[in-house]
């Protein structure tokens, strides 16, 4: 069975940092830090100014492991439990399910919910319960 490590300073470091990015963004580009719909208009950008923000922010998030080797002098680990053919079933799952539900955990349950909006809730609602289910049916019952 999966262990998870309990990381409480490293994920509260996290996730201020999510929510500083998450309100630098709105702030300086009015825009909304949904990472799926950002990755999405990168390669369908309305213009040049629209593809750079988006670049940049991609770039950050591709450049974090970095930041931390910095400060920590090793990357960051990072341990794939499951096989190559459960992450593109997976990728699948979570593809059909932002198209359908409109946006990804970080644009409802970061900004949508920061906003109060009503359908980032329910959003936020229906993506932890998916996910508890999954987390359920995949230790108990594969057995992963």
């Amino acid at each position: 069975m999966i262990e998870t490590a309990f990381t409480p300073y490293a994920s509260l470091g996290g996730g201020i940092l999510i929510g500083l990015a998450s309100v630098a963004l709105m702030a300086v580009a009015g825009r909304i830090m949904g990472a799926t719909g950002i990755l999405a208009g990168l390669f369908q950008p309305s213009s040049f100014s629209d593809w750079s923000w988006r670049a940049v922010v991609v770039a950050g998030m591709i450049a974090g492991p970095l930041v931390v080797m910095l400060f920590t002098g090793e990357m960051p680990a990072v341990q794939v439990p499951v096989s190559t053919t459960m992450l593109i079933i997976g990728g699948f799952i979570v593809g059909v399910g932002v198209t359908f539900g409109g946006g990804c955990t970080s644009g409802h349950g970061v900004c949508g919910m920061a906003r109060i909006s009503p359908r980032s809730i329910v959003a936020t609602i229906t993506f932890m319960i998916a996910t508890i289910i999954t987390v359920y049916v995949v230790r108990h019952i594969f057995g992963v």
